[in-house]
């Protein structure tokens, strides 16, 4: 491999600056050239890369985001915008891509690799909902920023005899809401995985109430079919059936953003190079991921189209501590 580019692509997550910087000097300490590509596939399509040197990705460890851009790119589906894309790479003498991102861009990785492109993919999403890997960059991150607010919110809810309703990140897979809810210590959690009325939600926050516990508080994940509004409809149809007075706080876009914590620094950074080794040994149409404390190696062929749910079965841990 004498060329290699690099992409982030899909919603940014933290840790994506760390992968980019390993895999730019893992590559460069093996002697080949680097080229980061603009706003994920659609910098494919437009051209826009540029070489990446070893002072180029310094100081970006610690940034969230992606300095490289990420952007929606439905051309790229076709089979006319992946022969641009293509084109655009040979011109360049483009050996390899790498794919920083989570289900949708790995989805991508998998039809360059059909085309007989050498492309590996590197799991990038705060959802933690690719398969082929144990946790994906980012993902540790969003619980944690998740679980402060949660905390922060446990204070004032103490203090005034409330329960909070939280929505956090997770429109399909309910990973965040589940760490973070079993973190912090909630009294229930809900999940797209696993579906829960919003008058059994009412019912287990009146018992918290009778129990004699002084907050309350619902972890929820933005797309449980009990949503916020679900819940806040009952609730303004039976105040009494919950004895807490409710309120909601919905946390959005936050959750993706701020500085990796340590943990995601150095997945990012042992994927990123693995991936470049990857490449180098021309084992082609890979994601790297990890499973207990190893990197894997997994097709691509099996990752597109496919989902790695959360763990409902920890709900029932969840219930038994909110005792």
């Amino acid at each position: 491999m004498k060329r290699i580019a690099v992409l982030t692509s899909g919603g940014d997550a933290p840790g994506m600056n760390a992968a980019v910087r390993a895999v730019t000097r893992a590559a460069l300490a093996r002697g080949a050239e680097v080229f980061g590509v603009r706003n994920g596939y659609a910098g494919l399509l437009a051209d826009t890369m540029e070489p990446l040197r070893a002072r180029d990705v310094g100081g970006i460890v610690q940034r969230g985001g992606t300095v490289l851009g990420s952007a929606r790119c439905p051309e790229f589906a076709e089979p006319s915008g992946r022969s641009a894309a293509l084109r655009n790479l040979a011109a360049r003498g483009i050996d390899g891509l790498v794919v920083i991102g989570g289900n949708g861009s790995q989805t991508g990785s998998a039809m360059l690799a059909r085309e007989g492109f050498a492309v590996v993919g590197v799991p990038s999403t705060i959802d933690n909902d690719v398969y082929g890997t144990d946790v994906s960059i980012g993902a540790d991150t969003a619980v944690n920023i998740t679980l402060e607010a949660i905390d922060r919110l446990r204070t004032t809810a103490s203090s005034h005899s409330r329960a909070f309703a939280v929505e956090t990140m997770g429109r399909d897979c309910g990973y965040i809401a589940l760490m973070a809810g079993i973190a912090g210590g909630a009294e229930v959690i809900a999940l797209p995985e696993s579906e829960i009325a919003p008058a059994e939600v009412a019912k287990r926050l009146r018992g918290a109430y009778q129990r004699g516990k002084t907050h309350a508080l619902v972890v929820i994940a933005e797309g449980a079919r009990c949503g916020v509004k679900e819940l806040m409809r009952h609730y303004a149809e039976s105040r009494d059936s919950i004895g807490f007075e409710l309120r909601v706080t919905r946390l959005g876009h936050v959750v993706r953003g701020g500085a990796p914590i340590a943990a995601d620094r150095i997945l990012a950074t042992r994927l990123g190079s693995a991936a470049v080794e990857t490449l180098v040994q021309e084992r082609h149409g890979m994601l790297v991921g990890a499973s207990r404390n190893e990197i894997v190696t997994t097709p691509l062929a099996e990752i597109a189209g496919r989902t790695r749910p959360a763990d409902a079965a920890l709900l029932e841990l969840a219930r038994v501590m909110a005792i």
